[in-house]
């Protein structure tokens, strides 16, 4: 198996790894590789350095992806950031929230952003009916260890 550092035509940056070099030309010529951020056929191998086994009495210390590392810190501080904005702009209802949601929706109660939980066939069912909603990429503080 090999590894590779791939990079797309609008340059994303990710790595994939194959059976062999020839089976990485095989694919690419066959236009079965696509980016992972934007599914742009148009991969080449990107610019990267060979991994080298340690000599004897030396310790190998893994070089971290820095394109990896820096994007998954850019989603952390995003969802950080949008925790924060729905956690100050809205009420959190608990697991009234389908109830609070439908109530909102039929003019039974005023409306106001709120966040909550909801079973999955509760959400389907307020999605089912119409009533704006979206799942959120977190979870409550209260859920989280």
């Amino acid at each position: 198996m090999i590894r590779y550092a791939l990079k797309c035509d609008r340059g994303h940056a990710f790595e994939s790894w194959f059976k062999s070099a020839a089976a990485f030309e095989t694919l690419r010529a066959a236009g079965h590789l696509n980016c992972t951020d934007c599914g742009s056929p148009n991969v080449q191998k990107a610019v990267m350095a060979p991994r080298v086994a340690a000599g004897r009495g030396d310790t190998e210390s893994p070089t971290p992806d820095a394109a990896r590392d820096a994007k998954a810190a850019e989603v952390k501080a995003a969802l950080a950031q949008m925790r924060k904005h729905v956690e100050e702009n809205s009420t959190y209802v608990g697991g009234n929230f389908a109830c609070e949601a439908r109530a909102m929706h039929l003019g039974d109660a005023p409306e106001r952003a709120i966040h909550g939980e909801a079973k999955p066939d509760e959400a389907r069912a307020l999605i089912e009916d119409g009533v704006p909603v979206m799942p959120l990429p977190f979870l409550p503080k209260n859920k989280v260890n």
